[in-house]
């Protein structure tokens, strides 16, 4: 493997750009519909299965986009904030330590809604400096473009705040019973 000026990771027969907001996206994607493929046979409701699947969809998103404030994109990271706002390099890891902070509060049934709300606002907080980036950035990736990245902001907030009102909507309800499983060597003749 071999790190390159451009961030550009390769191995022997292909190569794979760090960065930008399609990873994130692809993440959360692909691991919310492999969790739901996975909870939906197991005899949850369909309430629940989306709050489990989104729930693991929107942690490994926010530990993968968190990590890389400390790991491989921290300078293109400092270097998307605003110029008004203050000491960048602090700014960027303070926001990554809150974007763990939520990934790991999404494996916590009882902060799920606490840490969608927080991973919520967090995006909100976070989209002037995607704009920043979008209508400053020289030689863009067209994910990085202001209407891709835009579009991507908003999948991920309306996951975040699903999973909050899901989170929020199963304290109230309290814990559901689940169906018992089916003993199917019963059911044979």
């Amino acid at each position: 493997m071999i790190l390159s000026a451009d961030r550009c990771v390769s191995y022997d027969l292909y190569a794979v750009k760090i960065g930008g907001v399609v990873e994130p996206f692809v993440a959360l994607v692909v691991v919310t519909a492999v969790a739901w493929g996975i909870a939906v046979r197991t005899g949850r409701t369909r309430r629940e299965v989306l709050a489990l699947a989104l729930r693991w969809g929107v942690g490994v998103m926010f530990a993968m986009t968190g990590v890389s404030h400390f790991v491989g994109m921290r300078a293109d990271l400092v270097a998307m904030v605003p110029d008004w706002a203050p000491a960048p390099g602090l700014l960027v890891t303070l926001t990554g330590v809150l974007e763990l902070a939520g990934a790991a509060g999404m494996l916590v049934r009882a902060l799920v809604p606490w840490a969608g709300l927080g991973l919520s606002a967090l995006l909100v907080a976070l989209f002037p400096a995607n704009v920043h980036l979008a209508l400053t950035g020289d030689d863009l990736a067209w994910w990085d473009e202001l209407v891709p990245r835009t579009f991507m902001q908003g999948v991920f907030l309306a996951a975040t705040v699903t999973v909050t009102a899901l989170g929020f909507a199963a304290r109230r309800r309290g814990p559901t019973a689940r169906p018992a499983p089916v003993d199917t060597a019963r059911l044979a003749p």
